[in-house]
Order: C-alpha cells, then sequence, then structure tokens
C-alpha cells in the first residue's frame, strides 16, 4: 500500500516517536493531517500554527494512557503527513485539496485526522466520510454553533463550518458547549431540530453524559472539536475565546462514552492559536488528540 503524498520522520512527527516504536503507512491505523488552513479568522489569528504546534507538544505527551493501562499507539500505529500549504485566497480550493488528503487515507482503510487550522476546514475534511457512510451524525464540541450562512462576505468562513456540513440534508449534528449564537442562526436552527441537537454550555452542571451519546448509539462518528469550546481560562490560545465552557473532564467524559456507543471513524481539532512562550495550550490540544485516538482505536 502507497500513499501519494510525503510523511514526517517519526521523530518529528506526531507523539515524537523513536523509530523503533514507529510503523510505516502500511501498518498505520492513524493518520494525522496537519492543514494550517487560516483565511476567514474574524477576532484573533495564529490558526495557522496551530498543527506544528500541536505536533511539537505531542512530544511531551506520555505514552502510557492510565484509563487504558496500556500505550495504546502500540495498539494502532501511527503517521504524520508532511503539511499542505493551503490556498488561502481560495477557501473552496483549499478544502478541496483537503478532501483529496482525507479521502486517500479513508480509502485506503485508515483514521484520518486532520489538525486544522481555522474550523473552515471541516467541510472539506468530513466530505469523504459523507460519500462512504450514509449514517454518519457529527459530534461537535465548539463554543459557537457556526450555523451562519457564510459570515463577511465568505461562504466557507470558520462561522459557517457547521452550516457547510449540515448542507448535506442526511447529516445529524450533536453540539456540545455552545454559548453563543446570532439571531440569524436561530431560524435555520428550528426548522432543523429534527437533525441538531444542541447541548448549551448555560446547562452544563444539568448534563448527563448517557442523554449526550445517545443519539449516536450504533452510529458511524465524526469528530469535531473547536479548541474554543473549552473554557477560556484553560484555552485562551484562540481566536474566539469563551468563559463558560467545557473543562478536561467534561470533553473526555463525552469522548471516551461516544466512543463505546458508536465508531468514532474520524475527527479534526482546530482552531489553535498559539501564544509564544506559554505551552499549556499546545499541549492540551496534543493530549486531547492522543485521548481521542485512543478512545478510536486503542481499545
Amino acid at each position: 500500500m502507497t500513499s501519494p503524498y510525503d510523511f514526517m520522520a517519526p521523530e518529528d512527527a506526531f507523539l515524537g516517536l523513536e523509530k523503533a516504536d514507529a510503523v510505516g503507512y502500511d501498518q498505520a491505523k492513524a493518520v494525522i493531517i496537519p492543514f494550517g488552513l487560516e483565511a476567514s479568522v474574524s477576532y484573533g489569528g495564529g490558526t495557522a500554527n496551530g498543527p506544528a504546534a500541536m505536533i511539537e507538544a505531542s512530544h511531551q505527551v506520555e505514552l502510557f494512557d492510565e484509563d487504558l493501562w496500556c500505550e495504546p499507539f502500540r495498539r494502532y500505529g501511527i503517521v504524520t503527513m508532511e503539511g499542505a500549504n493551503p490556498n488561502k485566497k481560495d477557501i473552496a480550493v483549499a478544502l478541496g485539496c483537503l478532501s483529496d488528503r482525507t479521502s486517500s487515507v479513508l480509502k485506503d482503510g485508515k483514521f484520518p485526522f486532520v489538525f486544522g487550522g481555522e474550523h473552515s476546514i471541516t467541510p472539506g475534511a468530513i466530505n469523504p466520510f459523507l460519500e462512504k457512510y450514509d449514517d454518519l451524525i457529527v459530534l461537535h464540541f465548539d463554543a459557537h454553533a457556526d450555523l451562519r450562512d457564510g459570515y463577511e462576505g465568505e461562504h466557507y468562513s470558520h462561522a459557517a463550518a457547521l452550516r457547510r456540513v449540515l448542507d448535506h440534508p442526511t447529516v445529524e449534528l450533536v453540539s456540545i458547549g455552545i454559548r453563543n449564537i446570532s439571531a440569524e442562526e436561530i431560524p435555520f436552527l428550528e426548522a432543523n431540530e429534527h437533525r441538531i441537537t444542541i447541548h448549551w454550555g448555560k446547562d452544563r452542571e444539568q448534563w448527563s453524559v448517557d442523554d449526550i451519546v445517545a443519539p449516536l448509539k450504533g452510529r458511524n462518528i465524526y469528530l469535531t472539536f473547536d479548541l474554543d469550546g473549552f473554557d477560556g481560562s484553560l484555552m485562551p490560545a484562540t481566536g474566539t475565546p469563551e468563559p463558560g465552557g467545557l473543562f478536561w473532564n467534561d470533553a473526555i467524559n463525552i469522548i471516551k462514552a461516544a466512543s463505546e456507543v458508536g465508531t468514532i471513524v474520524g475527527a479534526d481539532i482546530n482552531e489553535l492559536a498559539p501564544i509564544d512562550g506559554f505551552h499549556a495550550p499546545n499541549f492540551l490540544a496534543a493530549k486531547l488528540a492522543y485521548k481521542i485516538l485512543n478512545y478510536s482505536l486503542g481499545r
């Protein structure tokens, strides 16, 4: 099995594995796809640097998972593509490039995991999944509903990421941690309540994990995680931080439960805007990626 894309040396790639612990593309079940698209940010910038920061921070992530009581990467194997140079002047072109990468990995029977970049990456990343799975449901962590039909003149804006995903009429969406929505998004939300479920950040203390994951039971799940879904005190390194959000165990408990009731088939993490000299947010994003892989593939 060969890939048309180049891959990073294992010591430089996600998790910074020694050569003795690494596998090649043939053996790997997980493929990291760095895609630092930054073209429609509307507040703070820096997401183009997110993938590289996550990969660098991942070299400090402990490989032993105390929940699964093993080093799960050994059960699935992982490789990292060389980063792309996305077309920032035409988001549609950039998303086509990302779809090609994701499609190639998915056709080879592997788990594509995209590191963004801004949230506008998700419609491109998810397209091949929509072609493959008739029952795909999206598990979405975010501070924002992202249901605008474009923003500031850009159809594929980061603020329209989930609206573009829902352009596909068969997709269902479960959104977690939303605490920022505009009046213009409400008519679309109300017209699509049969396929959109939102668990609002304001209600976090009343959440039931079992209730949240119930729609995922027996389904193929695509997980998209906008890091501003975390509380701004935990994740300040993002373009649009919001108070009142998720904390680590909130997110991990939901992801773990989702992996137990359904099948997570792919994922992306986006909107990391690294802060010089402040490593904690980068590390959090890297460890989150490892935990998602572990629950999805490492059992």
